[in-house]
């Protein structure tokens, strides 16, 4: 296809600007051959008409596809060019962060001028052992290929590092080699690693400056050769320097330094040791002070110097060296100062006793008047005479500083040779990597001879770099063997030849040299005459005379011709140096021993760099004849000849190149100026490599990953089994010009841009596809809107229809309703009008009637009240005419009737005179009687009623009568009462009149006091409402503070549970820290351990015949190192002489603890041989006196049997007594302590009452042991009570048959009662100690009494305190009881402790004596007695039968037992068939026997030989995972056995009685279970390590780069440096291949009988190993971090947890471990654009680093054009919200990090007595007990 034919509309391009180098556009219209304008349109919108150029017609530079842009690889770009390059570049270094980046075999390094955390020590380990094109650029992938390969291909190789001053070289140069000194490591242990490192602060030190572009530029060139052994280990290194800058210790531009080392020492001048040295501040002295800037921002002076001293003295540069260097640096200083005084024009003087030559003088060792002499003379040599002759003062200036220089010179020279003193390795090399740290092509303003010699070793290495470039393109063209042509690249040699060839300008330079009268301007004549006109590289300057001009490879630079002859003559006066070799001081003179070789007969002087040639460790001697000839060289030529040295060295070595780039001159951080970094690209060769490249065929595919990549624009039938035909034939039919690529063997290669058409045919393809699948996916979704619409709608109208039906019957309903409501309505209207209507009426009736009715009540009202009225005042008009009449009546008649009264009184008297007046008188009377008589009866008649009623009535009357006696008593007695009561009122009446006078008076003070109290009232009501309004404040306040207070002790809670949750967790974090670092510690021992055996066994080979008398004894301190271990055996006695005679050298340290406790133990082990000696002696006297006193013995047995039986009685009812009282005093305990339960002495009564159970316990169990005494007495009582008796013979017969001899008897009754007297003292030793405890629980209660009071008193003054003292007292006074209840406890504590373990120690005496005297029982049985009596040997079988769970074996089967049962034994064979942890359980068994012997050597030797053992088979078959994991099964299974019948009761809880019964007796082995722990801990580390490499090459492999689903991922163009193609090969490591070794493992495991917590933990740490490399290198790999590649790790990792849940292995905290991992895989696939996302993601991401997460996000790489990249604005986004975040700045997790391990107890159910020995095993010698 041609190339014009992709300038079609929307193609981007490049296009020339001044300001951006090159800017971007797009074409507006398609590209027609013949157009002379192009219309295109700036990224910023603006439309620009582009020219093309009528002469080349050259078309624009083409843009790269997006998704090319950013390639780790420059060469993966299919349009190869300079925008292409600076733009690859920039969004790199911009955009992503990422610095280095490959041009083909070039690492282009960008200084970002910024601290980067991408060289940790993980970092290195990450880029160790992988291919170069596996992981992201690096200078650590340059520097691991250039290992690489050396090791493989046996050849010796280079890096060459260059740029220009400040472009970092020497920081990269620095990596380089500290990733050598990281990854090999040092053959010795000299540590020639941290040497060579350490070289670097020194050479800064004395050979970086700070300049203008730079605060540490390097101001020489050095080529270090790193030596490795035949194992490509470091053993030293070697230096060479190049064209050190002298003239910058003379001269220092504006705003630069001097060297560093000038500047350290003025820093640390007021040391004590550099107070002779007489210096002071910087900018006291000229050669320090011409830059005007003395001070290096961020960095301090003196602290450097620190450095540069610990340094030298770790390079093994002496303290008196150290001072003397200073010294001569000092005196340099002092030099500078040195002034001049002119006496004429041509001579000068010194002033007398000048003060800064005096002290170099003194520091120097010279005498003071001759060097003053000849600073300002000269002596000038001819043949026949030498004279003396003055020089000016300008001249005696410039032979100072040319003195300064030169000493300076040498003393670089004498470091750097002794640098490589230190550095050099008596082992022979076998090879090196030399790393070459060299400026760059440099060009200014001014250019002098110093450029001169740069740019022309520049030319050189350029030349070296190009046929290098060439020739790796010839060989894999010749490798793929397809046709090439010759690619026409640029070649120097033309330059080199003018610079270097016979009469070039270095000859000519020479040549003007040896000229008497010599000049520059002669010297530029002569290049003129030979060159110009004849050479097209050399041109002359058309304003100038005293110039040239030379077409560099890079750009042309214009030199001049000033100063080039002095600074190469770089001579100094002889006179000067033979004043300095004459000095007292002996460094100096040393510093010019080979001085007369670099003198030359003529005096000059000179400024400039000097060449320093390849710096030996020993001075080479010269023939006598050759001093006169070597002292002749120029600079020039020194140079010449040390660079052709170089070009050899490279050109013998494999290169590798490093281009550093300055990307800005204002070392701004990560700030990209285009033009500096084309014209850094242009100069380092980086573009000649892309022009070369894009000569030939740059782009490079396998056929696989073609296929891959171009699936899509083949058809099915186009698909054949062969990929390589398939490929072809689609090639044909895709690019027709078939010059455009070339098949090779297993490669396609292609021109450059197809690459670029194939990526637009493919996304052409794609993006029809895309419009078809989205036509098809529109058109389906929207015939499934419109059946759905259509199916709406008519369901709508069903409904509409519906509901309008529903509503037109509802309007007939409503209609009627209307109606029959109308009627109703009016109906109701219509009465409720007539009620209204009717109503009114009646109500105004009613109203009217009674209006009416009123009026006419009111009326018939007024006539009534009328009438009455007028009757009433009738009447009393009547009444009182009447009353007037009636007087008037009365007073007549009365007037009258007195009259007639008169009249009749007069006829009375005359009457009364007569007698017939008596007769009549007398008639009247006789009736009257009659009458009276009848009344007199009727009376007395009523008399006698009335006598009877009286009698009655007196009846009643005399009752009453009493009734009123009573009453009037009473009465009378009220009376008096009422008189006394009357008398009362009369004195209150008094009293009340006082009072009320009293009252008065008080009423009158009331008042004054009222008014008095309202005037108080009103005072306190005001001073009542202020306090009130003070109180509410008060109220408002205290409420406040309390709310404060509440809200700060919440707080306080909170942040006091908060800081004990952060406690708790930091102590679980110090304690995992600690139990790693404690493992740790074991995994260096063990290493230490092998190398120490490794040494061991070379030691004895190297040593041909053993020197005789020696005799290796056993010691576990060799193997174990541990100062719990007592398992070193005790050499025997012949043993010790052969010992002593071996020479004092050869003597191994004593370990003097292990001495004395061993001496201790045997001192033990002596008393108790004695004691039990004692004992046998004891016991034999008794059996003697037994058989004398045979007769004797039954009347005493029986009274001694009655006499125990009482005092066991006794001691049974005291043990009831003491029980009782102890459960009385627990209960008062619990009565007395329960209210103050919560009181602060609670815990302690918890521990008191812990205590009083287990005594009680512990005397149940003493009384369970004295009733099983008390039946074994009673039924031997019962047994010789008989023979007492002598009654029965036949019971006395059958219990002698039973017992078989009185001799045994004797001896049972003997120990029986040495057991009751032991019982009985103990249980009176018990009795007292119980009483002891009840008074200090009694002291105890009281104590806490005073507590409790001491307490509440405190209490009672913390109420009185204020709210915020109280607060504090409170917790003062809870901290400080809370401290002296911890040190109680701790004291309790203790005392327990020691309890426990005396009391263990006693029961053990007591087990052991019980046993010594059954042995002795035995032991006293003669053989006569065996044979006397047949009945014996029946009980064997029944001990056959009581198996014991134990194993015999004789002391010299020791070997072959640990040999058959460890050494030999197969894994995979015998071992397969056994019960899980066989071996284990043999092991213990026999243990158990030697216990039970109470042989302590037979324990210790059979543990050590164990351990030993296992360790050996460990160190032989260490690599194999099944025998790690048999042993490290076996070692816990062994470990949990020591504890399971060790006795303790922690251990016990599960075991059964049998098992119980088994424990250990005599032995207490807890430092051998710290010994087994320690070694089942150096096992699993071991498994760890091996499982680790077996798992390592499958991780990336089945994690990252297998395409578990087949489709989702597509494979990007590649470079030069290939990666691993996400296309699995056959050979390939796939996830099932992860899954396979994974069910290995936990098979193995299983089968060997690991406990689940460890296979739990086993199974963790694989994960985390699986998660932390798939990480790392997802993190190293820019084209892994893609959307594609998140969902196949989110698959891998969804099939490991399947994995677990089928193993059912979830709980272990594996998946935990695959968290980073996962979140990672998320973070690829979550949408990355707006602020919402930023919060999800950082919310999603708690397990990865802020570190991790930015790392991502800049390395996230679309592989498709639909995909986007994440841009610079979301990347700041997420940084900004992750920037409180407190994680680790470590980019990368630490793969190598071993999670501490941990040992839980796993009792076993299986019972010893039950376990066979195979026949297998070859275990014959043993026998069961």
């Amino acid at each position: 296809m041609a190339a014009s034919e992709l300038y079609t509309k929307f193609a981007r391009v490049w296009i020339p600007d001044p300001e951006e180098v090159w800017k971007s556009a797009e074409l507006l219209k398609d590209y027609k051959p013949g157009d002379k304008v192009l219309l295109l349109q700036l990224e910023d919108g603006k439309d620009l008409e582009y020219r093309l150029d009528p002469k080349t017609k050259e078309l624009p530079h083409l843009r790269n596809p997006d998704i090319l842009v950013g390639e780790n690889d420059l060469t993966a770009l299919s349009y190869l060019h300079e925008p292409a390059v600076l733009h690859n570049l920039r969004v790199r270094f911009i955009d992503s962060k990422l610095i280095y980046t490959y041009c083909g075999i070039v690492l282009v390094a960008i200084n970002p001028y910024e601290q980067l955390p991408i060289y940790g020590e993980d970092i290195i380990n990450a880029y160790s052992g992988q291919n170069m094109g596996d992981m992201d650029p690096h200078i650590f992938a340059v520097a691991e290929e250039a290992y690489k390969q050396m090791a493989r291909d046996e050849r010796n190789q280079s890096i060459i590092v260059s740029g220009e001053s400040g472009a970092g070289k020497t920081v990269s140069a620095k990596y380089a080699m500290r990733y050598f000194a990281t990854v090999s490591g040092s053959a010795s242990e000299a540590n020639v690693e941290e040497k060579v490192l350490a070289s670097n602060p020194i050479m800064e030190s004395i050979g970086n400056a700070k300049t203008t572009r730079n605060d540490n530029s390097s101001r020489f060139g050095k080529y270090i050769e790193i030596g490795f052994d035949k194992r490509y280990r470091i053993i030293g290194a070697n230096m060479r320097t190049y064209l050190l800058e002298k003239s910058r210790v003379v001269f220092q531009a504006e705003e630069e330094r001097n060297y560093h080392i000038f500047y350290q020492l003025c820093a640390s001048a007021d040391l004590s040791e550099f107070k002779v040295l007489r210096l002071g501040d910087a900018n006291n002295f000229h050669y320090t002070n011409q830059g005007g800037s003395p001070v290096i921002e961020g960095v301090d002076d003196a602290k450097e110097m620190a450095h540069t001293r610990q340094a030298c003295t770790l390079l093994g540069i002496s303290e008196s060296h150290q001072m003397g260097i200073f010294r001569i640096l000092a005196g340099i200083l002092h030099l500078g100062n040195v002034v001049f005084m002119s006496r004429d024009s041509d001579s000068c003087t010194i002033p007398p006793k000048h003060e800064p030559l005096s002290i170099f003088c003194d520091l120097m060792g010279v005498d003071f008047e001759e060097l003053c002499h000849w600073l300002c003379h000269r002596k000038l040599a001819t043949a026949t005479e030498t004279y003396i002759k003055p020089i000016s003062k300008l001249q005696a200036t410039n032979a100072r500083d040319a003195l300064a220089k030169h000493i300076y010179a040498k003393l670089f020279n004498w470091i750097v040779d002794h640098v490589n003193q230190a550095l050099h390795s008596a082992v022979k090399q076998h090879s090196f990597i030399g790393v070459l740290d060299i400026y760059g092509f440099e060009t200014f303003e001014i250019n002098s001879f110093e450029q001169f010699c740069i740019n022309y070793a520049n030319e050189k290495l350029q030349q070296q770099f190009n046929m290098h470039v060439f020739k790796l393109e010839q060989e894999e063209y010749m490798k793929e063997q397809i046709p090439w042509t010759l690619i026409d690249f640029y070649d120097n040699q033309p330059c080199i030849n003018l610079i270097e060839s016979k009469l070039g300008i270095l000859d000519l330079l020479d040549e003007e040299c040896k000229m008497p009268k010599g000049t520059d301007d002669t010297w530029a004549q002569k290049l003129y005459n030979t060159h110009l006109n004849k050479c097209a590289l050399f041109e002359k300057p058309r304003l100038s005379n005293k110039a040239f001009i030379i077409q560099h490879f890079a750009d042309k630079v214009e030199y001049q011709c000033e100063g080039f002859l002095e600074k190469n003559k770089d001579t100094v006066f002889e006179e000067q140096i033979k004043v300095l070799k004459s000095s007292k001081f002996k460094m100096l003179p040393e510093l010019f021993q080979d001085d007369e070789k670099a003198i030359s007969p003529t005096s000059a002087t000179s400024s400039g760099r000097t060449p320093l040639t390849r710096t030996l460790s020993k001075p080479t001697k010269g023939r006598p004849g050759q001093t006169a000839k070597e002292h002749k060289k120029t600079v020039g030529h020194q140079f010449r000849n040390s660079l052709h040295l170089l070009m050899e060295t490279l050109n013998a070595t494999t290169p590798h190149y490093v281009r550093c780039i300055k990307p800005n001159d204002f070392k701004f951080p990560f700030t990209f100026d285009e033009k500096r970094a084309v014209q850094q690209l242009r100069a380092c060769g980086v573009l000649e490599t892309i022009r070369i490249s894009a000569a030939g065929f740059p782009s490079r595919w396998t056929y696989q990953e073609f296929f891959s990549r171009y699936r899509v624009l083949m058809k099915q039938k186009d698909v054949l089994s062969d990929r390589k035909q398939t490929c072809k034939n689609v090639l044909e039919k895709l690019i027709v010009d078939k010059d455009k690529y070339q098949f090779g063997k297993t490669k396609i290669f292609f021109r450059a841009g197809q690459v670029a058409y194939l990526e637009k045919l493919r996304a052409d393809k794609l993006r029809a596809a895309c419009i078809r699948i989205q036509k098809t996916i529109r058109g389906w979704l929207l015939r499934k809107k419109y059946l759905r619409m259509r199916k709406a709608a008519i369901t709508v109208q069903r409904y509409v229809r519906g509901h309008q039906a529903r509503c037109y019957a509802k309007f007939l309903r409503r209609t009627k309703a209307a109606t029959i409501i109308q009627k109703y309505w009016r109906m109701y209207v219509a009465r409720r009008r007539y009620k209204i209507m009717r109503t009114a009426t009646i109500v105004l009736q009613s109203y009217l009637r009674g209006y009416l009715a009123r009026n006419r009540y009111h009326k018939i009202l007024r006539e009534h009240k009328a009438v009455i009225i007028q009757k009433w005042v009738r009447g009393w008009l009547a009444r009182t005419c009447y009353r007037r009449s009636i007087h008037a009546i009365i007073y007549l008649q009365c007037c009258f009737r007195r009259m007639m009264a008169k009249r009749e009184l007069k006829k009375l008297k005359i009457e009364a005179r007569s007698v017939e007046r008596y007769k009549k008188l007398h008639i009247g009377m006789e009736n009257k009687i009659m009458q009276l008589q009848r009344k007199v009866d009727e009376q007395n008649k009523d008399y006698k009623c009335l006598m009877e009623k009286l009698t009655n009535l007196e009846g009643i009357y005399n009752s009453e009568t009493e009734k009123l006696r009573s009453d009037l008593e009473r009465l009378q007695l009220s009376e008096e009462e009422a008189k006394i009561a009357t008398g009362r009122v009369l004195s209150l009446q008094e009293e009340i009149a006082k009072l009320r006078k009293d009252l008065e008076q008080t009423q009158s003070e009331k008042k004054s006091i009222e008014e008095h109290a309202d005037r108080y009232k009103q005072e306190t009501e005001q001073l009542v409402s202020n306090l009130k309004e003070e109180n509410t404040l008060l109220k408002q306040e205290k409420e406040v503070l309390n709310h404060r207070i509440v809200e700060q002790a919440k707080e306080m809670t909170e942040t006091m549970e908060k800081k004990l949750v952060e406690e708790t967790k930091q102590l679980e974090l110090d304690l995992n820290d600690e139990r790693l670092r404690y493992q740790n510690l074991l995994n260096e021992f063990s290493r230490l351990e092998e190398r120490y055996d490794d040494l061991k066994e070379e030691m004895t080979l190297m040593v041909n015949v053993p020197k005789p008398g020696h005799k290796r004894t056993d010691s576990t301190h060799s193997s174990n190192e541990s100062e719990y271990t007592f398992s070193s055996e005790i050499a025997e006695t012949e043993d010790i002489p052969s010992r002593t005679e071996e020479p004092s050298e050869k003597k191994v340290p004593l370990d003097m603890s292990l001495f004395l406790k061993l001496q201790k133990r045997v001192t033990e082990l002596e008393q108790e041989k004695q004691v039990m000696q004692d004992e046998l002696d004891r016991k034999e006297e008794q059996v003697l006196r037994s058989k004398a006193k045979e007769e004797e013995r039954p009347q005493i047995r029986g009274a001694e049997l009655e006499y125990e039986s009482l005092k066991r009685q006794e001691l049974e009812s005291e043990n009831k007594k003491l029980k009782n009282e102890l459960n009385e005093l627990r209960k008062a305990l619990s009565e007395k302590s329960a209210p103050e339960v919560t009181a602060p002495g609670a815990p302690a009564y918890r521990v008191l009452m812990e205590q009083l159970t287990s005594v009680s316990e512990e005397l149940d169990v003493r009384k369970e042991e004295v009733l099983i005494l008390r039946s074994q007495l009673v039924s031997q009582k019962e047994a010789i009570q008989p023979k007492n008796t002598m009654t029965d013979s036949t019971i006395l017969l059958e219990d002698v048959q039973k017992m078989k001899d009185k001799g045994e008897i004797a001896q049972a009754y003997i120990g029986l009662k040495e057991t009751n007297r032991l019982l009985e003292s103990q249980l009176q030793s018990q009795k007292r100690s119980h009483e002891n405890e009840a008074e200090a629980l009694r002291g105890e209660i009281q104590s806490l009494k005073e507590e409790n009071n001491r307490q509440q008193q405190l209490l009672a003054q913390n109420l009185q305190l204020p709210p915020e003292a109280r607060i504090e007292a409170s917790l003062q006074h809870e901290i400080t009881r809370l401290t002296n209840e911890n040190l109680d406890l701790m004291e309790q504590l203790e005392k327990q402790d020691k309890t426990v373990r005396k009391l263990k120690k006693q029961l053990k005496v007591f087990a052991k004596k019980i046993g010594e005297l059954e042995v002795g029982q035995m032991e006293n049985i003669s053989p006569g007695q065996i044979i006397d009596e047949p009945i014996r040997p029946v009980n064997i079988p029944r001990k056959e039968k009581d198996f014991q769970g134990m194993l015999e074996y004789k002391k010299e089967d020791e070997q072959k037992l640990v040999k058959n049962l460890i050494l030999e034994l197969k894994p995979r064979g015998v071992a397969v068939n056994l019960i899980p942890g066989l071996p284990a359980y043999i092991l213990f068994m026999c243990v158990r026997h030697a216990d039970y012997l109470n042989d302590d050597q037979k324990v210790r030797s059979l543990l050590t030989s164990t351990i030993n053992s296992i360790k050996k088979v460990l160190k032989k078959r260490g690599d194999d995972f099944e025998t790690v994991s048999f042993w490290l099964s076996n070692t816990c299974r062994f470990l949990h056995c020591l504890k399971q019948y060790s006795g303790e009761e922690g251990f016990m809880k599960h075991n059964t009685s049998r098992q119980n019964e088994h424990c250990l007796t005599n032995f207490d082995l807890a430092e051998y279970r710290q010994v087994l722990s320690d070694l089942a801990i150096q096992i699993y580390q071991q498994l760890v390590r091996v499982l680790e490499n077996i798992l390592q090459p499958m991780i990336v492999s089945g994690m990252l780069e297998h395409e578990t689903i087949q489709g989702v991922s597509g494979v990007k163009p590649t470079g030069l440096r290939k990666r691993t193609s996400s296309i699995a090969d056959e050979g390939t490591y796939t996830l099932d291949s992860i899954l396979r070794q994974l069910n290995s493992f936990h098979s193995v495991m299983c089968q060997h009988g690991m406990d689940p917590e460890l296979i739990k933990q086993v199974v963790k740490q694989m994960f985390y190993i699986v998660g932390a490399v798939t990480l790392n290198n997802l993190l190293l790999r820019k084209d892994m971090c893609s959307w594609s590649k998140g969902m196949q790790i989110r698959y891998n990792v969804s099939q490991l947890e399947e994995w677990l849940r089928d193993k059912n292995l979830m709980n272990s905290g594996a998946k935990e471990t695959l968290e980073p991992l996962i979140q990672a895989a998320q973070l690829l696939q979550v949408k990355k654009k707006t602020d919402d996302d930023a919060e999800a993601i950082c919310s999603m991401c708690n397990a990865l680093t802020t570190a991790q997460i930015v790392k991502v996000l800049n390395l996230y790489t679309p592989v498709n054009e639909f995909e986007e990249r994440v841009s610079v604005s979301f990347i700041r986004t997420i940084q900004m919200r992750l920037r409180d975040r407190k994680d680790s700045p470590q980019l990368l997790m630490d793969a190598k990090h071993i999670f501490p391990v941990t040992f839980p107890f796993n009792p076993s159910s299986l019972a010893l007595e039950t376990i066979q020995i195979p026949a297998s095993l070859g275990l014959g010698f043993i026998s069961r007990v």
